[in-house]
């Protein structure tokens, strides 16, 4: 039954209950007798315990992962992803780095082929445009 069909359920009970004094007495005795029929054709009720041979936990696969054997096929189908996404990070990081050590490169080589004023180093604007030639 779905929550419809309860809330149906509930909402006949409770004016039958309201309303159960001015019944005729015929009603009544129907209502109960149809009450007696219904319980007669209800299916037992079934046990609600499963006994468990062993322990299993949220999330544990089924079958031949959770039995030990391939555990660790289990394991190394996350501890893989995850190290191949540190080796990633990684890997970008180096080649990020190589890129700034670079750039810094040719700017130094900029600044020592070219004949300069030492006030030019002074300037705080040359900075800015050292690094606009560096692009």
């Amino acid at each position: 039954m779905n929550a419809n069909e309860i809330n149906f359920a509930y909402r006949v009970r409770h004016a039958l209950n309201e309303n159960l004094d001015r019944l005729p007495t015929a009603t009544v005795d129907r209502l109960a007798a149809a009450r007696q029929a219904a319980l007669s054709r209800k299916k037992p009720d079934s046990p609600r315990r499963i006994h468990a041979s062993r322990p299993v936990f949220a999330g544990a696969a089924g079958g031949y992962f959770s039995s030990g054997r391939l555990s660790w096929l289990a394991r190394m189908g996350v501890a893989l992803p995850i190290a191949f996404a540190i080796a990633g990070v990684i890997g970008i990081y180096q080649v990020e780095k190589q890129e700034h050590i670079k750039e810094l490169a040719e700017i130094d080589s900029m600044v020592l082929v070219d004949e300069l004023p030492l006030d030019a180093y002074l300037d705080h604007g040359f900075n800015a445009y050292l690094s606009n030639q560096a692009e």
